[in-house]
């Protein structure tokens, strides 16, 4: 890719990005020239080992020891200007006065969006724990209990399994503590961030999820938690309901599956992701549920996204999306419906992109679970 883009090295510094590409998260950049072999340049921790690992204190020094490895100066930089500072891209942008700076940001996107075998492995282990925990969770309910008492005892319950609590996402807009646990009318409360069903949160500096409602016979219960277990993770959401449920839930409930059903076959390479959205949409609308579709008073502008390291990856399942589906991409799909007085419903499952369609990487019952 960046022989295509003529980039004649790149510095990458993002945590993301330095755990894709080395398979841990160190204080420091990886000079990565398009010729030649990595330079991985590292402030903390110290004694790391391995080849191409020098250890550094001032940027200043950079180009000089580069050039005593025999690496050329480069004639054009890539940078991750999505992602760092426009102080440090400066500052960067001095130490290589010769180099024109080019954006590699979307290009890192783009080759983390097409898995290895390796990567998919490590997301299909999440999978398992992360299914683990959604099993057990009727178990700790009880009558009573508030959306944030019922979380704190799945929070517990997956940081036993093995779940990291890191809850890496993609972008600076959007913010969540370990997932999100919503009943009721909190899964109506409009959210700042693209989210189908935001929940006001506990306080205005994180206003998303739980909000401390009680759960009431007669209401569901979202749960769309952490599944972080490996350093890449999936993405799963599933409805509870405490009692009876009305009708017109369990009919959106329904149709959330049968579009899950419906993608499972489209969702092949080559296929534009804007495709998979609109089928979404009009499943929605077919079934007179478009109102409460990704949201009920504010609509998400999405219905999935890519996973790995970070959710919101690429490609993104949105209306105006110019993604293309390729095999070894990681997507979630999450149609899901926000109805007044009861709460959303609806299912989230994490897949891989597969010739013959969609293999899915989450596999806890989808029914609407009885708490």
């Amino acid at each position: 890719m960046m022989t295509e883009a003529a980039i004649a090295a790149a510095l990458i510094t993002d945590n993301a990005n330095l755990y894709y590409l080395t398979g841990r998260v160190f204080a420091g950049m990886i000079y990565l020239p398009r010729e030649g072999q990595p330079v991985y340049l590292v402030r903390r921790p110290v004694e790391l080992e391995g080849k191409g690992v020098v250890y550094f204190t001032g940027t200043r020094d950079i180009p000089a020891e580069l050039e005593h490895r025999g690496l050329p100066k480069p004639s054009t930089l890539g940078l991750e200007m999505d992602l760092t500072p426009y102080t440090t891209v400066i500052r960067y942008t001095k130490l290589w006065r010769e180099a024109t700076p080019v954006n590699i940001s979307p290009m890192m996107r783009q080759a983390r969006s097409v898995k290895t075998p390796q990567e998919i492995h490590l997301i299909e282990r999440s999978g398992v724990c992360h299914e683990r925990v959604y099993r057990r969770i009727p178990r700790v309910f009880k009558p009573g209990m508030t959306d944030l008492e019922l979380q704190v005892e799945i929070e517990r319950m997956s940081r036993l399994e093995g779940c990291l609590g890191q809850f890496r996402i993609s972008g600076d807009t959007m913010e969540i503590y370990m997932g999100n646990v919503i009943t009721g009318d909190n899964a109506d409360a409009p959210s700042p961030y693209d989210f189908a069903m935001g929940g006001a949160g506990l306080d205005p500096s994180l206003p998303v999820g739980a909000d401390g409602s009680e759960i009431r016979r007669g209401n569901t219960v979202m749960v769309d938690m952490n599944g972080n277990f490996t350093g890449y993770m999936t993405d799963m959401s599933r409805t509870f309901a405490f009692g009876d449920i009305e009708p017109l839930a369990q009919k959106a409930h329904e149709c959330s599956r049968e579009i899950l059903r419906a993608l499972e076959q489209m969702a092949r390479p080559g296929i534009e992701a804007r495709t998979l959205y609109d089928t979404a949409y009009d499943m929605a609308r077919e079934a007179q549920l478009e109102t409460y579709f990704m949201g009920h008073r504010q609509h998400a502008g999405f219905v999935g996204h890519g996973i790995g390291i970070e959710v919101n990856e690429a490609p993104v399942i949105a209306p105006r999306s110019r993604d293309i589906l390729a095999e070894r991409n990681v997507i979630a799909l999450e149609p899901k419906f926000v109805i007044p007085h009861v709460g959303a419903v609806g299912v989230e499952n994490s897949y891989v992109v597969t010739p013959t369609g969609l293999r899915c990487l989450t596999n806890a019952p989808e029914d609407l679970l009885p708490l």
